[in-house]
């Protein structure tokens, strides 16, 4: 597609003509440099793309699309709901991260607790405007898995699902973080034991519950979950549930907590009721960022690796795109896991 002659940037803006005049070579060569052609020789790859970088030159992304029915670029579908300061800055930078110096440009698309799920999955897919989707909050029968794996539209997940159907992801063991912060507690002691969790339609909500309860039965110990409120709820609600929960006869003396926001909101209603972190009770929060020791030295913290779930999506998506092969890229992270590398 040629820029229109009404285009005020048509006179100004670098095309491949400007790079071949730039660097001596034919436009059909830079073309195929960009493209990263692998009858290119490397060193005139690298003149090519340093030579556009200092001129700026962008793709017309119209004319990409004519001439290869791609976008070019990947939708990162979210959540309102979920821990911006946390988890979703973490994935957000990590995907855009990776994909920095590839053809390939993101794009957050958000969706609010009171829209249905599908809205924005369905547009992308009906309207092309996207080679493909990652996701998070994955439901354990995702309607929204289910459509993209009908209409063979590329797609990559941050969490697991029980569908059976093949499809990239990568997700954090939460069954083993239950399991851990129960061993944990119960090493220091604890003997009442209470989780406030994610809701429970989300898969990793079932299988942090998993690994609580089974293990603090394993043990021998009384645990609960947090009914009223979840990991999601907003900070007050849930400092309010357990200042009133650590009033009442037989406060919980560990607790296990699936945010950072629950977390800090659980101590501090702790505290409010008189109770002291580290004496009377002990809390294991779970975190993406950084940041719980400086709320409280004596919290028991556990690391989730946002950032390698982010890096392995971008490379698993572009995967799903161009070659289709989702048996490669799957992970499951762990405490000593590191996730193999998607080529």
């Amino acid at each position: 597609m040629t820029d229109s002659p009404l285009d005020p940037l048509a006179d100004t803006r670098p095309t491949l003509k400007t790079i071949a005049a730039e660097t001596g070579l034919a436009i059909a060569t830079v073309s195929r440099a960009l493209k990263d052609a692998p009858d290119i020789g490397e060193e005139t790859k690298r003149r090519v793309r340093e030579t556009a970088a200092r001129l700026g030159y962008r793709p017309n992304r119209a004319g990409v699309r004519l001439r290869t029915g791609k976008t070019n670029v990947i939708a990162l579908v979210l959540s309102t709901e979920a821990d911006v300061m946390n988890n979703t800055s973490q994935l957000l930078y990590s995907i855009a991260r990776t994909l920095k110096g590839t053809n390939y440009h993101l794009v957050v698309m958000p969706f609010f607790p009171d829209e249905d799920p599908m809205t924005p999955i369905r547009y992308i897919v009906e309207t092309g405007s996207a080679d493909g989707i990652i996701l998070n909050q994955t439901r354990p029968d995702d309607p929204r898995i289910r459509y993209m794996h009908e209409h063979h539209f590329p797609f990559a997940t941050h969490g697991r699902t029980e569908m059976g159907i093949e499809h990239p992801y990568f997700d954090y063991d939460n069954e083993a973080y239950g399991r851990v912060a129960v061993r944990t507690l119960a090493a220091r002691g604890r003997k009442r034991l209470l989780i406030i969790a994610p809701p429970r339609e989300h898969s990793y909500a079932r299988h942090m519950l998993t690994g609580f309860s089974d293990e603090a039965a394993h043990l021998g110990l009384t645990f609960e979950v947090a009914a009223p409120v979840t990991s999601d709820s907003q900070g007050q609600s849930i400092e309010d549930y357990v200042a009133l929960r650590f009033a009442a006869p037989s406060p919980p003396d560990g607790l296990v907590l699936g945010s950072t926001t629950a977390t800090m909101a659980s101590v501090a209603g702790a505290e409010r009721s008189g109770a002291v972190l580290g004496r009377d009770f002990d809390a294991v929060g779970k975190e993406a960022i950084p940041f719980l020791h400086r709320f409280r030295r004596d919290l028991i913290v556990l690391t989730e690796e946002v950032s390698r779930a982010g890096a392995f999506l971008a490379r698993a998506i572009i995967s799903a795109i161009e070659r289709d092969a989702p048996e490669t890229a799957q992970f499951l992270d762990g405490p000593d896991a590191s996730p193999p590398v998607v080529e």
